[in-house]
C-alpha cells in the first residue's frame, strides 16, 4: 500500500503552494541527472537521495509554517504544531486505515474494498520525523529544543503505530531476551570444566599415592 516513495512524492513543496491533490498524483522525486544538469563538470557531486529528500521535507514543513494561520515562525514552533503538520500530510495517504466499525478491521488483506480513510503509513511517518529533526539542528536548531524530538511527537507515532497495526491486523511483538538461557549454558559449561579438573587432580593425586610402593 503505502511507501516510502509514496510519502515522498506527498510532501513536495509545491503541493502546499498549490493545489495538494493535483500535485501529489503528478509529482516526482528528480534524478541525479536533473538535480546536477545547471552545474558544471568540475562541481562537486549531487547530494545523496536522502539528503535531497531532507532538503525537501524541510522546505515543506518551512513553506507549512508560512502558510499557517496564523503564520509561525519556527523559534515559536513546538511538538503539536509538527503534530498538526503530521495529520495535514494524512490527506495525501496511500495506506488504508480500517476503523473500528468497518468489518475488516483488523484483516491485514481485506477481500473487498471499503470507505475508511487513506492515511500516511506509520513507517513514512518516522522517517520524515527522523529527516526533520536531523535538518533542524543542521539549520542552527538546538537539540534541546528541537520540536521534531519533543515527547509529544513520540507519543503520536506510537499511538498512530499501535492503530494502525490493530486496524490492519499487525502485531508488533518485542523481541524476547534470550539472556537468562544463554547464562544458564554458560554455567553449566563452568560446572562441566570443575568437574573434569576435579576427577583429573583426583586421579593426579592417586597417582601420586602409589608412586613409592
Amino acid at each position: 500500500m503505502d511507501s516510502a516513495s509514496g510519502g515522498s512524492a506527498a510532501l513536495d513543496p509545491n503541493s502546499i503552494k498549490e493545489d495538494p491533490l493535483s500535485a501529489t498524483a503528478t509529482a516526482t522525486p528528480p534524478t541525479a541527472s536533473q538535480q546536477g544538469g545547471g552545474e558544471s563538470s568540475s562541481s562537486p557531486a549531487p547530494p545523496s537521495r536522502y539528503e535531497s529528500q531532507k532538503r525537501r521535507d524541510w522546505n515543506t514543513f518551512l513553506q507549512y509554517l508560512k502558510n499557517h494561520k496564523p503564520p509561525l515562525t519556527l523559534a515559536r514552533c513546538s511538538g503539536a504544531h509538527v503534530i498538526e503538520f503530521l495529520k495535514y500530510l494524512d490527506q495525501f495517504g496511500k495506506t488504508k486505515v480500517h476503523i473500528t466499525a468497518c468489518p475488516y478491521f483488523g484483516h491485514t488483506n481485506p477481500p473487498a474494498p471499503c470507505s475508511c480513510p487513506l492515511k500516511q503509513a506509520w513507517g513514512s511517518l518516522d522517517a520524515l520525523i527522523g529527516r526533520l529533526r536531523a535538518a533542524y539542528e543542521e539549520n542552527g536548531g538546538l537539540p534541546e529544543s528541537n520540536p521534531f524530538g519533543a515527547r509529544a511527537v513520540r507519543i503520536y507515532l506510537r499511538e498512530v503505530r499501535e492503530g494502525q497495526a490493530k486496524a490492519r491486523g499487525i502485531p508488533y511483538e518485542k523481541k524476547k531476551r534470550k539472556r537468562p538461557s544463554a547464562t544458564t549454558k554458560v554455567v553449566g559449561v563452568n560446572v562441566s570444566v570443575a568437574a573434569t579438573q576435579a576427577v583429573d587432580s583426583g586421579g593426579g593425586s592417586g597417582g601420586g599415592g602409589t608412586a613409592p610402593n
